[in-house]
């Protein structure tokens, strides 16, 4: 799945065509050709959640309902579940985060968490935020309720 758009909100890197989840700061990318998604961190939640050192995930052919555990993370600044932006079945985990999660950080963008078939495309895409300009939009309040917060590094 080759992102098509790219933009910049600050100093954070973005992808057009992905839908992004504004309470957990995960995107899903749509492959229409292949109908399957592709899940991961935005830029900003992988920064303010430090070094990640370690991701698992539910089993492959796991069903998800919008906002459950499709998997934990470990990081400097956050231990917890991964809580799915969408309903769906967990189809595929990428084995290369699970063995480098540190690439999470590198780059959040291209290095996906894991892939799924969407229960609830249409309602549940709707709920997340998506176009150049929406994003923006509220990424550039997100950095700034993170600088206020000391979260992230100026």
């Amino acid at each position: 799945m080759k992102t098509k758009a790219m933009f910049d909100v600050g100093p954070y890197r973005l992808a057009e065509d992905h839908y992004y989840d504004t309470d957990n700061h995960l995107w899903v990318a749509v492959d229409e050709s292949r109908g399957t998604a592709r899940c991961g961190f935005d830029p900003l939640g992988a920064e303010t959640s430090g070094d990640i050192v370690a991701v698992s995930f539910e089993s492959v052919g796991s069903q998800i309902a919008r906002g459950g555990a499709f998997g934990n993370m470990e990081a400097a600044k956050f231990v917890g579940p991964l809580i799915a932006p969408v309903s769906c079945t967990l189809t595929a985990c990428n084995d290369a985060v699970i063995s480098n999660p540190s690439l999470l950080n590198q780059d959040p963008i291209e290095n996906w968490l894991v892939e799924l078939d969407l229960t609830d495309m249409e309602a549940e895409l709707g709920l997340l935020l998506h176009g150049k300009n929406q994003v923006a939009d509220w990424m550039e309040s997100e950095i700034e309720r993170f600088r206020t917060k000391g979260m992230i590094a100026e």
